[in-house]
């Protein structure tokens, strides 16, 4: 059980950082940033059930990150998309130095 639940976690990662690093839309990188936070918890709760408790004591924490991330990067690419009326970071330059 524990083999497979870190394969399908190492699966959910990879892929949420293939669509980081493939995809230009916002939504789209956002989310799979979210995918890749997931599989880190899905890691931590397979590795806990051996290891002990504090595992899910660390998913918690990432969890709220995870909420305020969310909160967060939804009103800054909600007020990207009000100025520049696209969500393609090929479009806008705003966060470079």
């Amino acid at each position: 059980m524990l083999v497979e639940a870190l394969i399908l976690s190492a699966i959910l990662f990879v892929v949420g950082m293939l669509g980081v690093l493939v995809r230009r839309n916002a939504i789209i990188i956002f989310l799979c940033v979210e995918l890749m936070l997931n599989a880190v918890n899905l890691s931590f709760v397979a590795l806990s059930r051996f290891m002990g408790i504090e595992g899910q004591i660390y998913v918690f924490f990432v969890m709220t990150v995870a909420a305020a991330e969310a909160a967060v990067g939804l009103a800054i690419i909600i007020a990207i998309f009000r100025h520049y009326e696209t969500v393609n970071v090929n479009n806008f330059n705003l966060l470079k130095w």
